[in-house]
């Protein structure tokens, strides 16, 4: 111990560095899970729908809607989210994946699901645009 303690005293510049480095590891780590709610891409959506039965919630305005939804996703524009949340107590067990265009709106609509006492939120990052990018399928002319 009295040998750790002279090799910090001899390398202050190492340590901090090594507290830095662990400060932004766990940073990096918590950043997914801020408020409990994961950001996840859409490769692990599709391991979640596919796997765990996952809901998806699309927070998109009706007018975005027409350009293609996921295969069986619940849609409710993010302005009646909270008075909408009786609509989907029946999922309450079940992971629930928001997306919207682009990802910032399904954010706040993930907080407002933890509020409302959903535990297993997931925002889908980059929203439907990432979704396309990785070319997944969309339902249209619903």
């Amino acid at each position: 111990m009295e040998q750790l303690l002279e090799f910090a005293g001899n390398h202050l510049g190492l340590f901090a560095a090594l507290g830095i480095i662990l400060a932004i590891l766990a940073w990096t780590g918590l950043q997914g899970r801020l408020g409990g709610v994961r950001s996840i891409g859409p490769a692990e959506a599709t391991l979640l729908i596919n796997h765990e039965d996952a809901v998806v919630l699309d927070v998109r305005e009706p007018s975005e809607v027409k350009d293609g939804v996921i295969l069986s996703s619940v849609h409710i524009p993010i302005g009646q989210l909270k008075d909408s949340l009786g609509r989907l107590q029946k999922y309450r067990e079940r992971p629930i994946i928001v997306a919207c265009r682009s990802g910032s709106r399904s954010q706040s609509a993930c907080a407002t699901l933890s509020r409302g006492g959903f535990t297993r939120v997931h925002n889908l990052r980059g929203g439907m645009l990432a979704w396309q990018n990785a070319n997944l399928p969309l339902v249209r002319g619903k």
